[in-house]
């Protein structure tokens, strides 16, 4: 073989590990080295002739020899039988006159019998085709005959198999080549920075030629120990480049960890600037001249350092996690199989469960009996499903078991799996292809991966030799993984299928390892002890498959198996001799220690919330340490908790920093038409912002310019009239939407007029979506009306309801404004139908998700009218409210419809029977106005909604209809006249007829910022104020605001703020 053949093989190699797999077949037809006889026969099976005969043609053509002959007719001749087949006569003759004429010569008497098959009712009648079944067989027959045809052409000799190749030859031989280039480099600096292969590399002289005695590494901070020591020189370096690492983590491991720390321990061969270091010493930490590594970091405040609250679970806990959600909900496992959830901050316990097999009649005898022999259970893991709406239980024998969870305490059984022989070890949640998996493993020494909703068995990875004691799923540039650890210390990577590992290596301690990444998934790190008890706490060079930094100030020896966390992409965290160790990632020394007070075990196992505001840690005596920031109080219970101090609120107003106003008027022209721009306005010496919360005096906070938003005013048209007025007399917007795309906001004033702005897609907004950077276009569709829906002249415009929403996806949409109900085509503005004209009046639409063709609808004589929109016909009346309906909402997961009344009465309905399942009185303030509206909105998770009065803000868990969290306007302050969930429902957005708008977050209505409309909009007047919210459907940070006078205000933080509110406490106010 030529050293050309061998490069082409290595470039094969390549295209295969980066997935380029069309690329790769393509270069082995043109250069006709490798067959590759699964994809032809993927081909074939799948009758893809064309891509058959093209790919064929790279290795040979029909006249070469008689092999070449048979294999071709085979191909085509089952490509003339299938189209006889499939009785497409017009088909069949072509391929016989254009394809397989050319074998006439070689046999005239088979051409013609092929011939009389067009004119044959069934070409089985043939004898010699009298076996011939169906397709997919034939096809597989043709293909085992192809097989052997092919291997005894010569012309394939030796192209049928593929090089046994070590994996990332290419990179490895690259890697080489940089290094020997590094070392002829006149002044070889420490650390080389190598961004390209189109040149040699020579270092660049510096000033200071002073060096350090630690091995060189490139700007990825890894290094890479050449492939064979002994055969370097003594001036030999080395490096590992980001040029040329690769591009999917985690699944291509040139080199053994392993073998590389035993390099580095025993390798006598120095580098010019220096000898290799120690394992002790291997980092690839830096620090400024004159400083050392230890006083470079420092934990900034909003670390959690102080306890705020001590659990007792009862028996001693083994494993926890927060929700990934309601960020102060602590599930905990035990070491006697109970489970407990928990409120932190209150310090309530919501649930306590113990273990109990759901079906034992479903279990393996070998279950059965290892529970006869010893009954008693652990807790081996407990973990949250990404969206909080599952947890699953890993247990010491056999059992894995996933709970649903509907908030509060409402946790209920879902899936049991006889999932292991042996103890369950470790579970994991993961979403390839949109589909929620568990993954388990156990002391079997197998990977399971389940269907976490129908509970069937996916994939079984077999291939460690002892028991697997963890995993980790993880996707890099859209390939999905998962990493599993045994207790031999080998690593191994699999992807979703069953063609076996993709990495095997040896793990630092070789025993018990734990893998995470770092926030943003873009570090890989590892924490494990050895039998002796040594224990090793790493960063992975993932291209490489090598260790990158070892972090020091672990215990020698470790008591105990250690366990870790990351935290704010820039923390490690271990619990390790009775304390909780913190490095920070780019730092390999010990940066602190935290004591927690002391009686920590002397492993403890550590967790932190989401947001990292709260750590949790076990302590002696069946207890949990819940700590927290500097600047919050002690968390306790009881109802007059203050729970920010005067000088922790400066701080987090100090953060909140909301300014750089902007107010961009757009008057975009119709059908279409470029829009004006009418400017930007950067406001200086603004009224400050007031930010208040329930019990606490009003700060005013000024603020640099930081926060921004768009204005679009009223527009005027060529007859002086502004859109959305009756005779010339301005109205408000009575309903404020985004579309679902989130390109598009609709206004739809009482008066029934629906003004459409849309967002260009341009060098200046990419995404096309809603956004303050440009203005948008006022727009309908060329050559047709506005879109004015039904309005009755029957009914007072201060009494009619105005309501609008729209089909899943956009085209459609359903208005009302005190009239009928009328269905438009929102790409044409054609009404497409019109039904129910008033009276009674509809007060309220949802669309069931499930069919948007059935539609809920509230009217004001107080009841609900479910409307098949196909058929034009009511299918139900619901009648469960004495006044009429003001809210509906439909959810997807709980299959329900929630109503709401001006009787302060909340309703569940069955969206199947459409039976009624609950109800509740809303409770409204004693001092407040009599009940009025109430509006109704799912949060994203389809289990919470908010309930919006004028006096009042809730969020409810839909089933049990049990209050989460509630905020009251009090006394003074002013009637609220609108409030929406942000998209992913972590804040609530709220407006007020006094001209302000608020922002709280989640479930317990912490006040974020509150923002005065008359301070930081130039044009508003004392007698306008916001009369509507909507929250931009994928943007949780954007919302828009409709005013009384028909203007819309839309606010977002600039890109360098990111979000517009802080992370502040959550207190739960209902004191639970």
């Amino acid at each position: 073989m030529s050293l050309r053949e061998d490069l082409i093989f290595l470039i094969l190699q390549f295209l295969d590990e980066e997935n380029l797999k069309e690329t790769a077949h393509i270069l082995e037809r043109e250069t006709g080295i490798f067959f590759d006889m699964k994809y032809f026969e993927g081909l074939a099976l799948s009758g893809n002739w064309a891509e058959v005969e093209r790919y064929l043609s790279g290795f040979t053509k029909v006249e070469d020899n008689k092999f070449s002959l048979k294999i071709y007719f085979e191909i085509r001749k089952q490509k003339f039988l299938e189209e006889l087949d499939n009785h497409d006569g017009p088909k069949a003759l072509s391929i016989l006159v254009n394809d397989l004429k050319v074998f006439a010569p070689y046999n005239e008497d088979l051409y013609k019998e092929m011939t009389q098959l067009l004119t044959a009712d069934d070409f089985r009648k043939h004898e010699s085709l009298s076996t011939y079944r169906d397709t997919n067989s034939a096809r597989i027959i043709m293909m085992n005959e192809l097989k052997k045809i092919i291997e005894a052409n010569p012309l394939f000799h030796g192209k049928l198999t593929f090089p046994n190749i070590r994996s990332q030859r290419l990179r490895r031989l690259i890697n080489q080549s940089l290094n020997w280039q590094h070392v002829f480099c006149s002044q070889p600096q420490q650390d080389p920075v190598m961004k390209t292969l189109f040149v040699d590399h020579v270092c660049k002289p510096q000033d200071n030629h002073s060096v350090v005695n630690n091995p060189p590494t490139s700007e990825i901070g890894s290094a890479l120990v050449p492939t064979s020591p002994s055969s370097c020189t003594s001036t030999q370096s080395t490096v590992t480049h980001s040029a040329v690492t690769a591009g999917t983590v985690g699944l291509c491991a040139l080199r053994n960890p392993a073998e590389t720390l035993e390099e580095l321990q025993d390798s006598e061969s120095l580098s010019k600037t220096g000898s290799y270091k120690t394992w002790d010493e291997v980092t690839s930490g830096t620090t400024k001249p004159g400083q050392g590594q230890s006083s470079v970091f420092r934990l900034h405040d909003d670390f959690p350092k102080v306890v705020q609250m001590i659990l007792n679970e009862g028996s001693s806990p083994v494993s926890m996690d927060f929700h990934p959600v309601q960020s102060t909900l602590l599930i905990v496992g035990t070491n006697v199989g109970d489970i407990g959830l928990w409120e932190v901050l209150s310090g309530n316990k919501l649930l306590c469960r113990s273990f109990k097999v759901w079906d034992i009649g479903a279990c393996s005898p070998i279950f059965k009996a290892a529970m006869v022999k010893n009954p008693s259970v652990s807790v081996k893991r407990i973990r949250w499903s990404p969206d909080g709406s599952i947890f699953g239980v890993a247990y010491s024998k056999h059992i894995l078991q996933l709970y649903s969870y509907g908030g509060a305490s409402d946790v209920r059984p879902k899936l049991e799996f006889d999932a292991h022989v042996g103890g369950v070890n470790d579970l994991a949640f993961c979403v390839p292809d949109e589909k929620l998996l568990v993954i388990s493993c156990g002391d079997d020494k197998i990977v399971k991966v389940w269907d976490a909703v129908s509970g069937v068995k996916i994939f079984t990875f077999e291939g460690h030799e002892a028991s697997v004691y963890s995993v980790l799923p993880h996707n890099k540039e859209r390939i999905h993984f998962i990493f599993s650890t045994s207790l031999d210390g080998k690593i191994k990577a699999w992807l979703y299928d069953n063609l076996g590992a993709r990495v095997d290596f040896d793990a630092p301690g070789r025993w018990c390892t734990t893998m995470a990444y770092s926030d943003d998934a873009k570090r890989l790190f590892s924490c494990g002890t050895s039998k002796d008890g040594e224990s090793f706490l790493v960063e992975w060079n993932e291209a490489e498959g090598s260790l990158k930094k070892i972090y020091q100030g672990l215990r020698k020896p470790s008591i105990g198996v250690l366990q870790f966390v990351t935290a704010n992409n820039q923390f490690l965290v271990v619990g390790d001799d009775h304390l909780i160790k913190i490095w920070d990632m780019d730092n390999h020394e010990l940066l602190t220690t935290i004591d927690a007070d002391g009686d920590l075990p002397a492993s403890p196992c550590v967790c932190f919330n989401k947001e990292g505001t709260l750590l949790a840690v076990f302590s002696n005596g069946n207890g949990i340490k819940i700590l927290g920031r500097d600047s919050c109080p002690k968390l306790q219970q009881g109802s007059e908790y203050n729970f920010l101090s005067s000088s922790s609120l400066s701080e987090i107003l100090s953060k909140l920093s909301i300014s750089q106003i902007s107010s961009v008027g757009s008057t975009g022209m119709e059908d279409g038409g470029v829009p004006e721009d009418e400017g930007t306005r950067n406001l200086e010496n603004v009224k400050p912002i007031l930010i208040e919360e329930a019990n606490m005096k009003i700060s005013n906070i000024y603020y640099h310019p930081q926060f921004q938003f768009l204005s679009l005013p009223a527009k005027t048209d060529k007859n002086g009239l502004t859109e959305g007025t009756v005779n010339g007399k301005s109205e408000g917007v009575s309903s404020l939407i985004y579309n679902n795309a989130g390109d598009s906001i609709l206004a739809l004033g009482s008066n029934a007029n629906h003004v459409v702005w849309k967002w260009p897609q341009n060098d200046f907004n990419m995404s096309g979506k809603v956004t303050t950077k440009i203005p948008p276009q006022s727009w309908k569709p060329i050559g047709r009306p506005r879109l004015i829906g039904d309005y009755s002249t029957r009914t007072k415009p201060a009494d009619s309801v105005a309501c609008f929403v729209y089909s899943k996806n956009d085209s459609y949409g359903i208005t009302t404004s005190g009239g009928k109900i009328s269905v438009f085509n929102m790409l044409t503005y054609k009404k497409m139908a019109s039904f129910m004209p008033s009276p009674p009046m509809a007060t309220s639409l949802a669309l069931y998700p499930q069919n948007n063709n059935i539609l809920a609808v509230g009217l004001d004589d107080s009841r609900i009218v479910i409307y098949n929109i196909r058929r034009d016909e009511v299918e139900i009346k619901l009648k469960g409210h004495f006044g009429k309906i003001t809210g509906l909402a439909f959810s997807e997961v709980l299959n329900v419809l929630v109503s709401s009344g001006a009787d302060a009465q909340i309703v569940v309905w069955n969206s199947d029977g459409w039976e009624r399942l609950n109800r509740r009185s809303m409770k409204i303030p004693d001092e407040g106005p009599p009940p009025s509206n109430i509006r109704i909105q799912f949060h994203q998770d389809q289990i919470q909604f908010l309930a919006v009065h004028d006096t009042c803000l809730a969020i409810y868990e839909a089933k049990k209809l049990e209050c989460i969290g509630q905020w009251v306007t009090g006394k003074s302050s002013a009637q609220i006249s609108h409030a929406t969930f942000s998209s992913d429902g972590q804040l609530v957005y709220a407006t007020f007829l006094d001209g302000t708008a608020s922002v709280f977050n989640t479930p317990y209505f912490h006040l974020q910022c509150r923002i005065d409309f008359n301070a930081c909009i130039l044009d508003i007047r004392n007698e306008v104020y916001p009369v509507g919210v909507a929250a931009h459907p994928k943007n949780p940070n954007q919302f828009a605001v409709g005013l009384s006078n028909g203007g819309i205000h839309i606010f977002e933080p600039l890109e360098s703020v990111g979000k517009c509110t802080a992370s502040l406490p959550v207190v739960d106010p209902l004191n639970r």
